[in-house]
């Protein structure tokens, strides 16, 4: 076994953006063994989204592409990767760590009779081999995992723990991969997709959020959150408990189970940083996180730090920028 592969994810001809992550998590595997990197794409029909793949610095790109690969089934996905797994003979198998990767890549990693490292937010090299991080206990710790099986190391990496900008430019070879399927063993039936509310805010494409958590005590306090957000110009945002009670509308949740947000500057108030949260904005070009707890997990992942009581913090701050801005 040799070389590195990225599994990238699509659904109706669109890129899941987390897929650019797990290319740059391969990228960095491939750097720290020596190894080439590979990419593949499965699905049907595929080719208008190849342009964008062909342009990365890989050595290799597959097209896997079937009809029964159209509509995603755990059983199609499953199948169709296993054989091109055998094909490619990878060392290391990476996935962005999506709702759809925790449905079938658990079962893929246990065909070749290995498990899923998931959840990945960092990597170490030590004796030249790469050792994955993941969290523990709601980031309170981290646990450092090696590969020691025969089988390829199967790896899914959390959204916002690789950057995706900057990636190197390249001119892959391309080859065409169509696994042999039935549809007698397809045990799903595909249903029409489930469609979310439309949302009225797209935190995703926010410069500079202003996000609250329990720390704010009550819903009478968010007036003095929202006076911050508007002194920068920033959108509102908020931990799932906030949403969870009501004092915000669940558009506005960021974390595993709401939006993922990458601004260019997040401000963290009152929020302990829970790995469900951290999940949806340590992409984050810097955060700045107030807390009155000094231990709180969210300053591991701060650029910027304060510790105080963020009813006094927070009306210094919002004073002191509208000073700036006169």
């Amino acid at each position: 076994m040799s070389g590195v592969l990225a599994i990238l994810e699509q659904r109706g001809g669109a890129w899941n953006r987390m897929s650019w992550e797990a290319f740059a998590a391969g990228r960095e595997i491939a750097k720290a063994t020596g190894a080439p990197l590979m990419a593949c794409v499965p699905g049907y029909a595929i080719e208008p989204l190849l342009p964008d793949l062909m342009c990365r610095d890989a050595a290799k790109v597959y097209a896997v592409s079937h009809p029964l690969l159209e509509n995603y089934t755990a059983d199609g996905y499953t199948a169709a990767l296993e054989q091109l797994v055998k094909k490619a003979a990878p060392e290391y198998v990476v996935f962005p760590h999506t709702y759809q990767v925790r449905d079938f890549a658990p079962r893929l990693a246990t065909r070749f009779g290995e498990t899923l490292i998931a959840d990945v937010v960092g990597l170490e090299i030590r004796d030249s081999r790469p050792v994955f991080i993941r969290q523990l206990m709601q980031g309170k710790l981290n646990g450092a995992y090696g590969h020691s099986g025969r089988g390829p190391c199967f790896v899914s990496v959390q959204a916002g723990a690789f950057a995706a900008e900057g990636l190197e430019a390249g001119t892959p070879e391309c080859e065409a991969f169509v696994p042999e399927l039935a549809e007698s063993r397809i045990r799903a039936r595909v249903e029409p997709p489930f469609r979310e509310a439309t949302q009225t805010v797209d935190l995703s494409s926010a410069p500079i959020i202003v996000s609250v958590g329990r720390g704010i005590q009550s819903k009478d306090n968010l007036p003095v959150m929202e006076t911050l957000a508007e002194a920068l110009g920033a959108e509102l945002a908020a931990s799932r408990p906030i949403c969870d009670s009501g004092w915000l509308p669940m558009e506005r949740q960021v974390g595993s189970s709401g939006q993922t947000v990458t601004p260019k500057v997040y401000f963290a108030v009152g929020i302990s940083g829970a790995i469900q949260h951290l999940i949806g904005m340590k992409g984050s070009k810097c955060i700045v996180a107030i807390n009155k707890d000094e231990s709180a997990p969210i300053f591991e992942v701060a650029d910027y730090g304060i510790v105080g009581d963020l009813f006094e913090v927070v009306p210094a701050l919002t004073e002191a920028v509208r000073r700036a801005k006169s």
